[in-house]
């Protein structure tokens, strides 16, 4: 079996899991998630832990096991603190600017980028080269944080371009004469 799956899930105090057919929720303080259970895994609850079980003992089903209990784990974890990432903007004349429920970047271009900010997620800006993106959902805040990246990724030469925080990107040397 998965050795992530063999890791039971703890169900902190104030959130709450339901089971309804193949349909799993998981409703905390930040609201509710629910996600769509493969045939291949079991659940057990017993009080306020849930384990993950495959149903056979097939490669899938260990696999899917394991995922699974991940899953179910950002779930929780989500719907009690919630996920964010940071992005930063370098480069000089680069900036962050929320306008409702758009995010206008200026990235170098002749033409100021507009980003439609999605209904489940987030969007700050604690200054003009910061953006933090937030959410309960680990995949839209994930996806998020990528496509408002995608405009600009950092180039290798100065090292312009929107990156995570925690990214190092490597400056390559310039071309010798």
């Amino acid at each position: 079996m998965s050795r992530v799956a063999k890791v039971p899930v703890e169900m902190p105090k104030g959130v709450e899991f339901k089971q309804s057919g193949t349909v799993i929720s998981v409703t905390g303080g930040n609201g509710t998630l629910s996600m769509e259970l493969n045939s291949e895994v079991e659940l057990a609850q017993d009080g306020n832990t849930i384990m993950v079980k495959p149903r056979s003992g097939s490669r899938f089903s260990t696999a899917i096991a394991g995922t699974t209990r991940a899953l179910l784990a950002n779930m929780v974890e989500g719907v009690t603190r919630g996920f964010e990432k940071k992005l930063e903007l370098k480069g000089i004349g680069y900036r962050a600017i929320i306008e409702g429920k758009k995010l206008n970047l200026t990235l170098g271009f002749s033409h100021p980028v507009v980003f439609e900010i999605p209904e489940d997620v987030t969007v700050e800006t604690p200054s003009q080269t910061e953006v933090t993106v937030k959410g309960n959902d680990k995949q839209k805040v994930g996806q998020v944080a990528a496509e408002i990246r995608r405009f600009r990724p950092p180039e290798p030469y100065k090292g312009k371009g929107i990156r995570y925080a925690d990214e190092r990107v490597v400056i390559k040397e310039a071309k010798k004469k």
